[in-house]
């Protein structure tokens, strides 16, 4: 680092004028148009005054040095490459510098993939909830060395390559110098340790693939194109935790219901008798058969609420069944009932 105070030949508590008395001085002593002027001196000289002659650049100076008066580390300004791309002497150790800033300080993470399957369900399953099995093909821990890769009764010994660190330095060239990077060691799978005698059925890597059958809870009042995560049901890996599995559920559609929130729907097709004097009606719900009530008067468009045989609610109590009413007009009549029709009418009806 370049000592300004010494190149201006000022004391540190030296007062800005006194900088500036000293700098004019050593100018014009050296500047390149006079006989026996230095270039070099004088470059040298203006860039220590350009320092210590602002009160700010100073400041940083004193506290960080030459790299805090060039605008600390926010920029390359006054910085020399000149070195970088050469490589002459230079090895740029970014890995000793910010690897434990950015992993922590420890192994690189590993974690088994996330796997996605899609199953389909009736609409009263999705109502009620369900149980699904499930046979999917994916990585999966060994069963012979439970995860270890060691073969039963066999030991497990330090990595001699990475001295039981789990991980290995790599070095890289690039543009600005040699980077260091911290990676997984290859060859104990980050685990720092590696069996006297590897497994037989997964060759030391401690997974395997399988076909394995999983149980899917689907609750009840599931919504069409929900997912379920199954934590830890996803492809194992070695030396860290396994993946997700997400189920993605598909619902069938329903010949008569359909579903609104935590309300089922449903429409019912009335006489005009039926309508005008009322009636008892059996109808099949989710549920089973039950009875309404249709009062007389009932009119085409109006709503019948069946309290509590809606959709179970996960933080609610259960929804209703909406009864929508409707009146279909019969296209052609007999005698009897044109006759009948007529009488009615002349009732006002």
């Amino acid at each position: 680092m370049k000592d300004y105070y010494k190149i201006l030949g000022v004391e540190k508590n030296a007062s800005t004028e006194e900088v500036k008395k000293a700098f004019r001085k050593l100018a014009h002593q050296y500047h390149p148009d006079k006989t026996g002027g230095d270039d070099a001196k004088f470059k040298e000289l203006n860039e220590a005054y350009q320092v210590l002659g602002d009160e700010k650049k100073r400041a940083q100076y004193d506290q960080f040095g030459t790299a805090g008066a060039n605008g600390g580390f926010s920029g390359f300004e006054g910085f020399d490459f000149s070195n970088f791309a050469g490589g002459e002497g230079f090895n740029f150790d970014l890995g000793e510098i910010f690897g434990d800033f950015f992993s922590g300080g420890g192994r690189p993470s590993r974690r088994g993939r996330d796997i996605s399957v899609d199953i389909q369900i009736t609409f009263a399953e999705s109502i009620f909830g369900t149980e699904r099995k499930i046979l999917i093909s994916k990585v999966s821990t060994c069963n012979e060395c439970r995860g270890s890769g060691a073969a039963p009764g066999s030991k497990l010994k330090k990595c001699t390559v990475c001295s039981g660190k789990g991980t290995i330095k790599e070095s890289r060239r690039s543009f600005i110098g040699n980077f260091t990077t911290v990676v997984e060691c290859s060859t104990c799978h980050g685990r720092g340790e590696i069996p006297e005698e590897i497994c037989k059925v997964c060759r030391g890597l401690g997974v395997t693939k399988n076909n394995s059958e999983i149980r899917v809870l689907v609750p009840a009042g599931i919504e069409p194109g929900e997912m379920i995560r199954l934590s830890g049901e996803g492809e194992a890996v070695a030396g860290g935790p396994a993946g997700d599995l997400y189920v993605k559920v598909h619902v069938e559609k329903h010949p008569t219901f359909s579903r609104e929130g935590v309300n089922l729907i449903m429409t019912l097709d009335l006489k005009i008798s039926e309508a005008l004097l009322g009636v008892k009606k059996i109808i099949e719900t989710l549920d089973g058969k039950e009875e309404v009530v249709i009062p007389a008067g009932t009119t085409a468009g109006e709503i019948l609420r069946v309290r509590g045989r809606g959709v179970p609610g996960r933080s609610t109590k259960r929804g209703d069944l909406l009864i929508k009413i409707a009146l279909p007009l019969p296209k052609k009549l007999s005698p009897k009932a044109v006759k009948l029709v007529q009488e009615l009418k002349e009732e006002g009806l």
